[in-house]
């Protein structure tokens, strides 16, 4: 009984069989699976992972400790002298630590001794990384220099994250787990991180600004593969958006809406918004290849605009479907001076007068007559879900935010020969109400508040500054708690800058109501979730999303999925599994199935 066919077996087994078939899953640590077993029994793969993991979570630090030093360094002792478990070395083989360079070896033996003099236990790595092939040797010790930077209890939380994702692997291997399909639907964010803006490509990074080159073929991308899913019709719109229609059964049905955005941050991640339109992308291309139609059509759009990088005209894409844009922003600027009229219209054979162009965007709006509701399926970009070891949570309201793009002015005047009490320090009053705003925030529990962005326009380091520039972000739960934590720093930025004979101005970029989930729609998510085996796991979105402005028109409700990295977004170190991927695909075709 070496091998773990199906879920069944395990269930039927006795206590002592069901524990060999689960031998080796934790590295010599058999009491997490006998502790596993008692819960049985189990109806998915997924329960049982989770039920694994949370023998772990609820056992004592001294056993949590014993499990991180259970596990071999990498490249370490146990590989030379070839004593490692078969499950280790297999790992490490399709990393290839065990055909390293002398250089390499040489390299992951200093850090390694540095771990573990700095932290006291082996540094873990799940070396076969997100999708189960393996990382490369550069990507591991990349990512053990980073780590070897950590806070002692971050890392402890980081190995004991990394040893459930290597259990989970294992598990996959003896079930022989299919994710052929989660693979490929991995395989999509890859290539498409390929298209990024000049200055940022030539180093790696990831950058998609609205109409630029890279986010233009980026787009043309997103339809190609459209078409290649099976969707009826395929369109880039005037905005940009790209939009996908697979119909229903009956012609006179109705339609989901559902997608995200393809626009990233400066040096992003990869799974940023377009988790949202790949992984319905790829139910549609189940159905197709199935050639099976659902009661509701399909509609997915591939945002072209949710960050606000490039213009201050945040979710402007998802807002003209809305029926919510701007005419103002035609005229808006970038920093080259690049209207954004000219940037729609560039390389456009049509090109078209303001007037022109917003009467084109109007007709994007949708009839939410025609739709059942949005949902949204989005990378969590948060710790939640990790520190829990869920791979998905049902979003029960995404926080009001407003922003603004702000400016401080005194007066600029030698920094050695001008007297501490009689400087106009632009600056140092800034510095005063960024701690209060820090205060203000933490005072509601669940409010934030963030400076994002702060520029000293010709500064000087011998200069006291004279202007300076800052972005505030402001978010609540409800937009009543937010206009008050809002009013709150306005009056002390006020009295603060009265005080230091500075003055200041604000200009709002965006507000966004909060958005609780329509009731129905978050029950269809939570059972949807259930089917998977996993607990359900509630939980608010502190990030803003498209689902904010559709839900100005029709009912609307996000999945989460969990991220690596502590779940870490706006950043390179952003991503997900195969296996969470999978997880979320069959919560979301299960969604779609049941309406």
């Amino acid at each position: 009984m070496s091998k773990l066919p199906t879920i069944e077996l395990l269930n039927s087994v006795s206590a002592e069989d069901a524990a060999s078939l689960l031998d080796g899953v934790y590295e010599h640590c058999p009491w997490i699976a006998e502790a596993a077993i008692q819960m049985r029994p189990f109806s998915s793969l997924a329960q049982l992972k989770h039920a694994l993991s949370k023998v772990v979570s609820q056992a004592k630090r001294e056993a949590q400790i014993a499990l991180i030093r259970a596990h071999p360094e990498l490249a370490g002792k146990a590989m030379v002298s070839q004593s490692l478990t078969a499950e280790s070395t297999n790992e490490q083989s399709k990393a290839g630590l065990t055909h390293g360079s002398p250089a390499e070896f040489a390299s992951l033996q200093t850090l390694n001794k540095q771990y573990n003099e700095k932290f006291g236990w082996p540094f873990i790595l799940a070396v076969r990384g997100p999708r189960g092939t393996g990382l490369s040797r550069q990507q591991i010790i990349k990512t053990f220099e980073r780590r070897l930077n950590g806070l002692a209890e971050f890392e402890f939380s980081e190995c004991l994250r990394n040893i459930h994702r290597i259990a989970e692997i294992r598990l996959s291997d003896k079930f022989g787990a299919q994710l052929t399909i989660a693979n490929e639907l991995w395989d999509w964010h890859e290539q498409l991180a390929q298209h990024s803006d000049p200055g940022f490509k030539e180093r790696g990074e990831l950058t998609v600004t609205f109409m630029t080159d890279a986010h233009k073929q980026a787009a043309q991308e997103i339809a190609q593969r459209m078409r290649s899913c099976g969707f009826d019709t395929v369109e880039i719109d005037v905005l940009g958006n790209v939009v996908g229609r697979y119909a229903p059964l009956q012609p006179d049905q109705p339609y989901i809406l559902t997608g995200s955005h393809y626009d990233t941050v400066r040096n992003g991640g990869k799974y940023d918004g377009r988790l949202g339109f790949f992984l319905p992308m790829m139910s549609v291309q189940q159905l197709s290849q199935a050639k099976k139609r659902l009661a509701v059509g399909i509609e997915v759009v591939a945002f072209s605009e949710e960050e606000g990088q490039r213009y201050k005209a945040t979710f402007l894409a998802s807002g003209a479907l809305t029926g919510h844009f701007n005419p103002t922003w035609l005229d808006q600027t970038d920093a080259q001076g690049f209207t954004m009229l000219a940037a729609l219209n560039q390389e456009k054979n049509d090109q078209k007068t303001g007037t022109q162009m917003l009467e084109a965007i109007a007709e994007l709006k949708r009839d939410p007559k025609l739709y059942n509701g949005f949902v949204e399926v989005h990378i969590e970009q948060g710790p939640v879900l990790n520190e829990l070891n869920l791979p998905l949570g049902v979003v029960t309201s995404i926080n009001g935010g407003v922003r603004y793009l702000g400016s401080i002015t005194g007066q600029a005047s030698h920094a050695g020969t001008t007297p501490m009490n009689q400087r106009r320090d632009s600056v140092a009053a800034l510095a005063q109400i960024s701690v209060f705003i820090e205060q203000r925030a933490i005072q509601d529990g669940d409010s934030v508040a963030t400076i994002g962005i702060l520029n000293v326009p010709n500064g000087s380091i011998n200069v006291v500054p004279g202007r300076c520039d800052f972005s505030l972000d402001c978010r609540a739960p409800n937009d009543a708690q937010r206009d008050k934590m809002l009013a709150d720093i306005k009056q002390e930025l006020a009295k603060i800058c009265q005080q230091r004979g500075v003055s200041f101005a604000l200009e709002e970029t965006m507000r966004a109501a909060a958005a609780p989930s329509h009731p129905a729609w978050q029950s269809r998510w939570e059972q949807a979730v259930a089917s998977t085996g996993l607990p359900v796991h509630k939980m608010p979105s502190g990030a803003g999303h498209d689902a904010m402005k559709l839900h100005e028109i029709m009912p609307q409700a996000m999945l989460f999925v969990r991220g690596e990295n502590s779940g870490i977004s706006h950043n390179p170190l952003e991503s997900t599994t195969s296996d969470d991927m999978q997880l979320a695909l069959d919560a979301f075709n299960h969604l779609i199935s049941a309406l």
